[in-house]
């Protein structure tokens, strides 16, 4: 079965690319999760705006996300939530959280939540780090100060 990936799939591919996968994979899988979509001749359209909005989004080169990965590194964000006693959070942080955070404190460049890894669930105070795939080759890691509102 011939997929077009509307999103990135770990050991697929990237958002665009023409896949072929089996059958049930496709069918049970990717497509009911809206990972791909059937590809088919007049899918040619969907797969140049899919190109498109990931290369607005995509850090143009290797040098300019060495320069976004320096400007995430160099100070510590802070993210505000709701917790109770003792410092334990009402739920955990999500990468949405973590992305607001760090597009308020960093200016130009924006970060997807797409492209933040978090180890381990983040649900108490204090500081963490987390992950940042700022480009196929570089990571960027930020600290974290998650403090109550």
């Amino acid at each position: 079965m011939k997929l077009i990936l509307t999103q990135e799939v770990s050991g697929l591919g990237s958002a665009g690319d023409v896949v072929e996968v089996k059958d049930g994979y496709g069918r049970n899988y990717l497509v009911p999760r809206g990972f791909g979509i059937r590809w088919t001749r007049g899918g040619e359209k969907t797969i140049e705006s899919i190109r498109a909005s990931r290369d607005a989004r995509a850090v143009r080169d290797a040098d300019h996300a060495k320069q976004v990965k320096a400007k995430l590194e160099a100070d510590t964000v802070n993210v505000r939530v709701n917790a109770g006693t003792g410092g334990r959070l009402f739920g955990s942080v999500t990468v949405a959280d973590i992305a607001s955070a760090i597009n308020e404190s960093v200016s130009g460049d924006s970060v997807d939540k797409r492209t933040i890894v978090v180890g381990q669930p983040i649900k108490s105070l204090g500081t963490h780090t987390v992950t940042v795939k700022v480009h196929e080759d570089v990571e960027a890691t930020v600290n974290l100060n998650v403090v109550p509102a």
